[in-house]
């Protein structure tokens, strides 16, 4: 038997280890990422999908997210992810220009970008969401423009948009570093930025998160859970849970994996959350949402007033046009979005201050 085998059934197995993880909660969102999840065989998805009905209550609509790369979603590869029950695809595309693709060591091809949309249109998959990065150097907004327009071309329901950005440990790390790479301005960006959130419009998407776009009614269950605090069960080489008071983090080492679990050990590291750190938690996933940070249940569940430790703070971002205050929830503005991780970070609290 190969790891990967080896591996599914170890997540199969983790399952019936961690089945009180949620405390009967419902599952609603099942999200299938990290790594090539499609690699997953129907058989091995079917496995995985029957194992948690069988052990957790699955609501009858629940939302099956599988994320894959333009290059693996051939005909019969979208025919069989509908047989093993995804009833919604996250494509990885980042581009449809030949050069960027290149620039961010993307396997796929241009076309590939374009034609595995339209392929899994063509297999009934009728909520689909497309990653997109933007603030990619170049001359000028020419390639961003051809790339939000090819999107729109195409009418998915969902569009994720991220930021290309510079981390020191990784390959444009080390080529700025040496001088062979130089990153967009910060202007140029947010530009691009800027031109997103006006298309997005224009074309009746829905920001409901700083980074997430959708039609009406195609909001992301997964992802709104997240940033609504839901508790959530990870499984799997380096799958993260979070039940509201911690965040296990599972070993990212397939084989370590793997043997923990054929022992009927849970391999994973566990870091407790202080009131602080909560507060800061739900401070960091609501500020980027439509809805909002609620004041209120900052300072119900959190013991954390915001209002009274930083008024002054909250009133100079409401009259620079960052930030409003609406019937006691804290909203970012789209300029203020611009500045989402500064306002967040400067807002945080420290230590055991709560």
């Amino acid at each position: 038997m190969g790891l990967k085998e080896q591996t599914v059934r170890a997540i199969a197995r983790e399952l019936t280890l961690r089945q009180d993880y949620l405390q009967g909660q419902a599952v609603r969102t099942i999200y299938f990422g990290g790594g090539t999840p499609s690699l997953l065989s129907k058989q091995e998805l079917q496995l995985l999908l029957a194992t948690t009905k069988q052990l957790f209550k699955v609501s009858e609509e629940v939302e099956i997210t599988l994320e894959a790369n333009p290059d693996d979603l051939t005909p019969d590869k979208l025919q069989e992810l509908r047989e093993a029950g995804v009833n919604r695809l996250s494509i990885g595309l980042q581009s449809f220009h030949a050069s960027h693709l290149q620039l961010m060591n993307r396997a796929h091809h241009a076309q590939e970008s374009l034609q595995c949309v339209k392929d899994a249109q063509a297999a009934g998959f009728d909520n689909i969401t497309v990653d997109l990065i933007y603030g990619v150097p170049a001359p000028n907004h020419a390639i961003w423009q051809e790339d939000l327009a090819t999107l729109f071309s195409l009418g998915v329901q969902h569009v994720s948009c991220y930021a290309l950005t510079i981390e020191p440990d990784t390959a444009f790390g080390r080529w700025n570093k040496k001088g062979k790479f130089k990153p967009a301005e910060d202007e140029f960006t947010a530009q691009q930025f800027e031109m997103l959130l006006e298309q997005m419009w224009q074309h009746g998407y829905v920001q409901y998160e700083i980074s997430n776009f959708c039609l009406p009614g195609y909001e992301s269950k997964h992802n709104g859970n997240y940033w609504r605090g839901v508790h959530y069960l990870g499984v799997g080489p380096s799958a993260h849970s979070f039940n509201g008071q911690s965040r296990q983090y599972n070993v990212p080492n397939n084989k370590k994996y793997v043997d923990a679990i054929a022992q009927g050990k849970l391999p994973y590291e566990l870091e407790e959350l202080s009131l602080a750190d909560q507060a800061n938690d739900y401070l960091l996933t609501t500020l980027r949402t439509i809805w909002g940070c609620d004041l209120n249940k900052l300072r119900a569940a959190y013991n954390y007033d915001l209002q009274a430790l930083h008024a002054g703070y909250l009133l100079e971002l409401q009259e620079k046009g960052l930030a409003s205050v609406k019937n006691e929830v804290l909203y970012l503005t789209d300029k203020g979005k611009l500045l989402a991780d500064q306002i967040t970070l400067d807002l945080f609290l420290e230590g055991e201050e709560a």
